[in-house]
């Protein structure tokens, strides 16, 4: 099986991105790590084909975050964008999907609803495991 990857783009900050990517990986996802919008790009040339972009809305400014959006958009027109923001961020196209900075949970949802084939074959492969333990 091959594990849904994500590339999670927010800035260095003590327990910022180390936080969001152990949130992914409980759900047994891979996970790029970009510190800021430039790196997040490049990431994403270099792997277009990840499932989805987790970003930090306060990556950058407003404006920035944005255009960060548009240029991830142009790279892979079909990515998966999830925004975490504390604030109202501004809602925008159809692939975006928005969870609160602060909610663990519900970024695990938002981004095992992403993939839901391979969020049910990990979650029978972990079955499997503890019922054979």
């Amino acid at each position: 099986m091959e594990r849904p990857c994500f590339l999670v783009v927010d800035r260095e900050y003590p327990g910022g991105i180390s936080t969001r990517k152990l949130v992914i990986e409980t759900a047994k996802f891979n996970v790029l790590t970009a510190y800021d919008p430039e790196e997040g790009i490049q990431y994403l040339k270099r792997f277009p084909n990840v499932d989805g972009v987790v970003i930090n809305a306060q990556v950058t400014d407003l404006d920035g975050c944005r255009q960060l959006i548009e240029t991830l958009q142009g790279i892979a027109p079909h990515i998966e964008i999830v925004i975490t923001s504390a604030s109202g961020f501004p809602r925008g196209g159809p692939n975006e999907h928005y969870v609160d900075n602060f909610d663990p949970k519900s970024l695990l949802a938002c981004l095992q609803s992403l993939k839901p084939d391979a969020t049910e074959e990990i979650r029978a492969r972990e079955s499997m495991v503890r019922e054979s333990s």
